[in-house]
């Protein structure tokens, strides 16, 4: 028969760099009070089946060096068992039948509803906390706390971008580089900003939940325009991925019919964004009388396995101590944060979103220094373009516009700019 008071440990979602870090510590913390850890494999695809074959046991001399590793030594994966009761209830049985009691899943935010879920379905005879992982930074922590993974892919991806400025500025050429974030630009602001990009393009800053294709043409356009007027013929954009869900599908043909995920999430990586943009500012350039050449390179796949920096380590290690530590005290239904120094669960309900139920999405603060200064280092039209004469003739002068035409077609941009950036007086 089973030892009822086994530990179980699961990764869903993508890859993000400190995944093995949480597994090696949760693992070593339970193994020293005594409690036997299993490793399920695949986050909840087996689970969910009924399927028990799927795991192995973990021991702190199987996991003592793994906190250096990217990747899942578990493997991930995207299945979501809250889709249907009997999936659900199949999870649970199934946990059940290896004798688990105490369960650690770590993911985003659909991992962390499946989590939540999966506690009530138990009628608490299932101890659950959840781990925050995702390099989309979009986890509902409190202000200015990162999800694990976010900090090494932006450090790997600033150097990615640092590279491609140098071979910007060699070559002549522009790169839109398409950041991963999912709804969010926590990523794509978070590279743009370290590696000093030309501009770095995120959907909140558009107003509204939907964003017109030719606004986001018409700003990079902008955007090489102003840079020509000034001499140079090279530059970054950083775009966020989640761009592509705030265009209208009437804009983006390649949305119809889109691939979507278990949770119902549009499959964005299979959606060409980079190309579709570079094809589109391409011909608007054109219309001007400019050619540029534009290449588009996507990153995010080459970021969510990496070996993880000192403070990704670090930072996970944490969390699987603290996951692990409160489990076995008793704790469940929460999810794991460290908060100045400090361990500090967050109940699973106070993660929802009460107008739909599922957990919240964090999106970039727009009203903050942070990126406001963000803004001010970047390099496209502004209002203060538009309010000298002079700067409307030079701008106007890389088209084949008139001052006034110029105006006519692109001063739609800066309506909704944010005022100049103000300090409080000491």
């Amino acid at each position: 028969m089973a030892d009822p008071n086994k530990l179980a440990i699961l990764v869903g979602g993508g890859p993000a760099p400190g995944i093995n870090s949480v597994i090696g510590a949760a693992t070593i913390r339970a193994c020293l009070s005594g409690i036997p850890v299993v490793g399920i494999r695949d986050g909840f695809q087996w689970l969910m089946r009924g399927d028990t074959t799927h795991t192995r046991p973990l021991d702190i001399e199987a996991v003592s060096r793994i906190h250096f590793r990217g990747g899942s030594c578990l493997g991930t994966a995207r299945a979501n068992p809250t889709k249907d009761p009997k999936t659900l209830a199949a999870t649970v049985s199934a946990l059940t039948s290896l004798g688990v009691t105490k369960l650690i899943t770590i993911g985003g935010d659909d991992t962390a509803f499946s989590a939540m879920r999966l506690s009530e379905s138990s009628q608490g005879a299932l101890k659950v906390v959840h781990v925050p992982k995702t390099i989309d930074n979009d986890l509902d922590l409190p202000a200015w706390i990162p999800t694990f993974g976010y900090q090494t892919a932006r450090h790997v991806g600033t150097g990615i971008v640092r590279d491609l400025l140098t071979d910007a500025q060699t070559t002549s050429r522009w790169y839109f580089v398409v950041a991963m974030g999912r709804k969010a630009g926590h990523l794509a602001l978070g590279i743009g900003k370290a590696a000093g990009a030309t501009l770095t393009v995120i959907p909140e800053e558009f107003p509204g939940k939907q964003i017109p294709m030719r606004s986001i043409v018409d700003l990079l356009a902008g955007a090489i325009i102003k840079r020509l007027a000034y001499g140079r013929a090279d530059g970054v954009a950083v775009l966020a991925e989640g761009l592509v869900e705030s265009i209208p599908e009437s804009d983006l043909a390649e949305l119809e019919g889109a691939e979507r995920d278990e949770h119902g999430h549009i499959r964005i990586a299979e959606i060409d964004f980079g190309r579709i943009i570079k094809s589109a500012v391409a011909a608007r350039l054109h219309e001007l009388g400019i050619k540029v050449t534009i290449v588009s390179k996507d990153i995010g796949y080459e970021l969510r396995c990496t070996d993880p920096i000192p403070f990704d380590m670090e930072y996970t290690r944490d969390l699987g101590y603290c996951a692990a530590k409160y489990l076995i005290e008793g704790g469940s239904g929460a999810m794991v944060t460290v908060q100045e120094g400090k361990f500090k669960p967050i109940r699973f309900e106070d993660m929802l979103d009460p107008q739909t139920g599922r957990t919240r999405v964090r999106m970039v603060d727009t009203d903050t220094e942070y990126y406001k200064i963000a803004r001010r280092y970047m390099l496209r039209l502004r209002r203060d373009d538009f309010a000298a004469p002079d700067e409307i003739a030079r701008l106007a002068g890389v088209t084949k516009l008139a001052p006034e035409a110029f105006r006519e077609q692109f001063e739609y941009l800066v309506k909704s700019e944010a005022p100049p950036l103000e300090f409080e007086s000491a």
